[in-house]
């Protein structure tokens, strides 16, 4: 019989939203003082580098659900970080960076660069290489 002892020392959920919820908070204080958290860096990255022009598609890349992902980018429409398109052929939406997101985004990468090092110094390479197949393998199967 499974008990409550071994549910808290063994689930995968547990264990990954605890660690997802104190790596956040550590990035989210990185940035704190351009006015954004870690979800809306993801996001202005996943813009800059091409993200998909449907919502849910989009949605389904980042791992959250559509809804989440369409209050965040109303979020960056109002902060005057990005723009969204019109809806058009298939309820596609194209969205860019406007010149405050990409001077936000510039000043935010060594701010996120100097957080990930001393991430990746505290795992060690061996480690933290390890952690990157483990949370890829995890997206990829789930």
């Amino acid at each position: 019989m499974t008990t409550a002892d071994y549910v808290a020392k063994n689930c995968a959920a547990i264990r990954t939203r605890k660690a997802s919820r104190l790596v956040s908070r550590y990035y989210d204080e990185a940035l704190r003082s351009l006015g954004i958290k870690n979800t809306q860096l993801s996001l202005l990255v996943a813009i800059k580098t091409g993200a998909p022009d449907s919502i849910s598609a989009f949605a389904d890349r980042m791992g959250m659900e559509r809804t989440t992902l369409t209050r965040n980018l109303q979020l960056l429409d109002k902060k005057g970080l990005i723009e969204i398109g019109p809806e058009g052929y298939r309820r596609s939406r194209a969205m860019h960076l406007l010149p405050l997101g990409q001077s936000t985004l510039e000043k935010a990468l060594p701010l996120w660069q100097k957080a990930q090092d001393v991430i990746e110094q505290k795992l060690g390479p061996d480690q933290w290489h390890a952690s990157k197949v483990i949370l890829e393998k995890f997206c990829k199967i789930l």
